[in-house]
């Protein structure tokens, strides 16, 4: 197929990319951008679980060839990764920028530039990764850099813990979801994550991702340009969930959902402190879990 404009080009010609900037932006002063809703001003240098002011964090900015095929190609994903989590997994693969802020504090107009600068580069996309937490801050440089000529499609690379409030202000603007969904079990999530409620909430924000999106679609060289790409962790022992996580997937969102199963835990972190999480999984879970999404029908299955 032939790549469609990005979404946010038309809501920025319509006037209503603007108003997006100026609605997230509102919800800074009493926080509820993500489902832990701390209620803190970030506006006067209040921090809530994230630990992230008015601006956001930027630890990185690269082209990345490690990502999904459809999402790296050749030319790379211009990865821009963003500092602290509203998860706050205790075996994070990337803590030393999730949760020990290896970073530093951008401004609207520098987080644009980023944006520039790695279209320059010759990226097939802007994949923002661990979102959630600022998505008023990207909604604001998404604005300034379509101004000044980005045109690159945006992947949304989260956790999937995220609010059905602030996917509303993201639908006609996100052009590829990249949700994790890490559990199957939300005691689990509870435990290894901290956060309540996690399957309901990231289940919700998977539908409401397919919804604008649908399922993944690619150009003639196999890119992806619109849709949803959901990763899922294998983790030892069964402590994902794997089998809910997959047939949710299967029977609520679509049969043809792409999905990367993961096989590269291994114990990072705090994990050590967690007798079933201090070792990496066996290549029997790993395969159960595939043979699972077959027999499921899910057949749209990757691996990085």
């Amino acid at each position: 197929m032939t790549a469609p404009a990005p979404a946010y080009l038309e809501l920025l010609e319509r006037g209503g990319l603007g108003r997006r900037v100026t609605a997230a932006l509102s919800h800074l002063t009493s926080c509820d951008v993500c489902p832990l809703a701390c209620g803190v001003d970030r506006t006067a240098g209040e921090l809530g679980v994230c630990k992230t002011g008015e601006y956001a964090q930027v630890s990185s900015h690269f082209p990345h060839h490690g990502e999904e095929r459809p999402i790296s190609g050749r030319r790379g994903s211009g990865t821009i990764f963003f500092m602290r989590c509203n998860l706050r997994c205790v075996y994070c693969q990337n803590a030393e920028i999730s949760q020990l802020s290896f970073g530093r504090e951008v401004s609207g107009e520098e987080l644009a530039a980023m944006m520039l600068a790695l279209q320059a580069r010759g990226c097939h996309n802007i994949n923002l990764v661990s979102p959630t937490h600022v998505i008023p801050q990207i909604l604001e440089a998404v604005y300034l850099a379509a101004r000044d000529g980005l045109s690159l499609p945006l992947v949304y690379n989260t956790g999937g813990y995220d609010s059905l409030e602030m996917l509303a202000l993201l639908e006609g603007v996100v052009d590829i979801y990249m949700p994790d969904m890490k559990y199957g079990d939300a005691e689990a999530a509870r435990k290894y994550s901290l956060v309540k409620d996690y399957v309901r909430v990231n289940q919700a924000a998977v539908l409401a991702m397919h919804r604008q999106v649908g399922d993944l679609q690619v150009d003639a060289q196999g890119i992806a340009v619109r849709g949803l790409l959901v990763r899922h962790l294998v983790l030892p022992n069964g402590l994902a969930g794997s089998e809910r996580v997959l047939r949710f997937l299967a029977e609520k969102v679509s049969k043809n959902s792409y999905v990367n199963i993961m096989a590269q835990y291994h114990p990072a972190f705090r994990a050590e402190d967690f007798s079933e999480l201090n070792r990496r999984i066996t290549a029997q879970e790993y395969q159960e879990a595939i043979q699972l999404a077959r027999a499921l029908g899910l057949t749209r299955l990757d691996k990085v």
